[in-house]
């Protein structure tokens, strides 16, 4: 029995910039990264919290986060608040109880027993997922409300290529952040 193959469909040359675009800030990223063992990517070398590995965490989820919605839309963006505590209650820091999607600290940091080549290998599997969605959304114009929370305008939406320009950016912001915590590191920096 003959194995069958396919070709892929060559992209449009908006998605090959997109994805492009993505590729290189991602790789701003992970060169800021390069060389570094375990310990020193978990270094907080400034008085900031921020740690290289924590860097790519947190890229990691966000990206995560964004594609989901690419693809599922609104619910992918879930900011419930636990019974009882209002919008209120946390702007004035009297919340009784946080939501579990704002304690996001080990989100930032190297936790026990993870490795860098474990978190640069979870980004990647992400960005991959992520390229693969750009390359097969049906529309890129395609728009979702974002969810209705305070630091929203109501009824606000995002189309799917506004979401992708906003990871790209995100993605060089903190590609940037990390050019500075690895020179502060060790002197190092990715460009």
């Amino acid at each position: 029995m003959a194995a069958t193959t396919t070709t892929p469909t060559p992209l449009d040359p908006e998605r090959a910039d997109l994805i492009g675009a993505l590729a290189s800030v991602r790789e701003a990223l992970t060169a800021s990264v390069a060389g570094l063992g375990d310990e020193e990517a978990g270094r907080r070398p400034t008085v900031s919290a921020l740690c290289l590995g924590g860097l790519v965490k947190h890229v990691t989820a966000m990206e995560e986060t964004w594609t989901r919605f690419m693809v599922e839309g609104t619910s992918a963006l879930r900011f419930d608040l636990p019974d009882g505590v209002t919008w209120a209650d946390l702007a004035a820091g009297t919340a009784r109880e946080l939501p579990r999607w704002i304690e996001r600290e080990e989100e930032f940091r190297m936790l026990p027993g993870e490795t860098l080549a474990g978190v640069v290998g979870r980004y990647e599997e992400v960005a991959a997922r992520t390229d693969a969605v750009i390359a097969s959304v049906p529309d890129l114009s395609a728009a979702y409300a974002l969810p209705d929370v305070p630091w929203q305008e109501p009824g606000e939406v995002r189309s799917v290529r506004r979401v992708i320009a906003h990871v790209i950016a995100e993605t060089a912001q903190h590609a940037g952040h990390a050019d500075i915590l690895r020179e502060t590191l060790d002197g190092r920096t990715s460009s």
